[in-house]
């Protein structure tokens, strides 16, 4: 690839995530009193801003949407923030990229204090020369604004060296809207009609799909 720095999404992309954020989601939508049985309804939660995605699939309101958010967090913090583990052959690429001279970035939109710890657990933080991510208390909840962040680390590079990595739209769009382009990945909890509407310019089924796309 021309582009040098790349900019990683974190859940669907670097690790499986789904137990962790919907058994914590389910946590905090009982105290609303709905009951959700099956986490595989919960797993569109993978991926965007909880304050996008409470009011989005459960119609909670501003103040029910907050307190959702900290009962979520109350759980996701001590439990599931580790109920996760390394897709197949990421931690290869990542090394894979390094040596080929990228530089890589996590952009996430899960608050990057839970970022860091994961990285560190799984010993990749060593691969991303930065964290992006939002606060907890909302601000840079956009994927645009993520990705802007991350690009204000290496104020002298050009658009055109960056390149996106993630398996939802919102990876897509935040892209996008930052006039940079996008790959991606179907590993994770994206389809390809997705990304193929949000405009992905590349869409990769594996993990090797995506290390010989990005060394090529």
């Amino acid at each position: 690839m021309r582009q040098k720095h790349l900019l990683f999404d974190l859940d669907g992309t670097i690790i499986a995530s789904d137990e962790g954020i919907t058994k914590s989601v389910q946590y905090a939508l009982s105290h609303f009193g709905i009951r959700v049985d099956d986490l595989s309804v919960l797993k569109p939660f993978v991926g965007p801003p909880l304050r996008v995605a409470f009011p989005k699939y459960y119609n909670l309101n501003p103040e029910q949407t907050e307190e959702a958010v900290k009962l979520y967090r109350s759980r996701y913090s001590e439990i599931g923030i580790f109920e996760c583990s390394v897709y197949e052959g990421v931690e290869h690429m990542l090394k894979t990229c390094r040596e080929k001279g990228y530089i890589s970035l996590l952009a996430t939109s899960k608050p990057h204090v839970y970022a860091r710890r994961i990285l560190d657990k799984f010993g990749l933080s060593e691969y991303f020369y930065d964290v992006a991510g939002c606060e907890l208390d909302g601000r840079m909840d956009k994927k645009s604004e993520v990705i802007d962040y991350a690009r204000s680390l290496f104020p002298d590079a050009e658009k055109s060296d960056y390149l996106m990595i993630g398996d939802r739209f919102y990876d897509v769009d935040g892209a996008k809207e930052c006039g940079i382009e996008c790959v991606g990945v179907l590993y994770g909890y994206g389809t390809r009609d997705e990304l193929e509407k949000a405009g992905a310019e590349y869409i990769c089924e594996t993990v090797k799909d995506l290390e010989n796309l990005l060394i090529k």
